[in-house]
């Protein structure tokens, strides 16, 4: 796996844990697994992890920052959500989503979107089953244990951590303004890792 490929060195990845599991795996999630450790966790394979960071980059580029909604319920991803979505302003729902936000116009929180991306699949079901109705594609940040039904693009990665999820959202960040020519170059971009996720 060549360095310079990478959206970020190989150690900053391993820092983060993006690429810890849990010691379940689903059938899915079982192709970007790299091994099992001895004490029964699974290891992703980070160049995998990595190339769908990049395909994620690529797909929300192609949307202008109105249409995106990030929802997580976890709150170990509101740090990062919410600081990705002040700085690009794309909308972000962090806390418990209601159903219906997405497809009842009759809802004082109702919105409209053209791609949603959730932190985990699980607790975040509620915005995949509205994404659904709508018919509008979802991007899920997937760890080993998570299932992959009604998801358009999983990323695979450790997304309960909030180090790991600060990661992931910090390149995305990244990635966006300088798809979106709100910076120029990546070295522009100057918000340091740690603001997306901190201990």
């Amino acid at each position: 796996m060549s360095e310079e490929n990478l959206m970020v060195p190989s150690k900053v990845y391993l820092k983060s844990g993006i690429h810890i599991g849990t010691k379940f795996k689903t059938k899915y999630m079982d192709q970007f697994i790299y091994k099992t450790r001895p004490d029964g966790l699974t290891v992703m394979n980070l160049q995998k992890i990595d190339e769908r960071i990049k395909l994620m980059c690529n797909m929300v580029s192609h949307y202008n920052p109105e249409d995106i909604l990030v929802v997580s319920r976890r709150e170990n991803g509101w740090k990062a959500v919410k600081l990705f979505g002040k700085m690009t302003g794309v909308r972000v729902f962090a806390g418990r989503y209601p159903p219906g936000i997405l497809t009842n116009p009759a809802l004082e929180t109702f919105q409209e979107a053209k791609l949603i991306i959730v932190t985990d699949s699980w607790p975040d079901r509620n915005a995949i089953n509205d994404a659904m109705k709508i018919g509008i594609p979802v991007i899920a940040l997937c760890d080993t244990n998570n299932q992959s039904n009604n998801i358009d693009l999983v990323v695979p990665c450790n997304n309960k951590g909030k180090k790991s999820l600060g990661l992931l959202f910090y390149v995305l960040c990244r990635e966006y303004m300088l798809a979106k020519g709100m910076i120029k170059t990546r070295e522009e971009f100057t918000t340091p890792i740690e603001e997306f996720g901190d201990e």
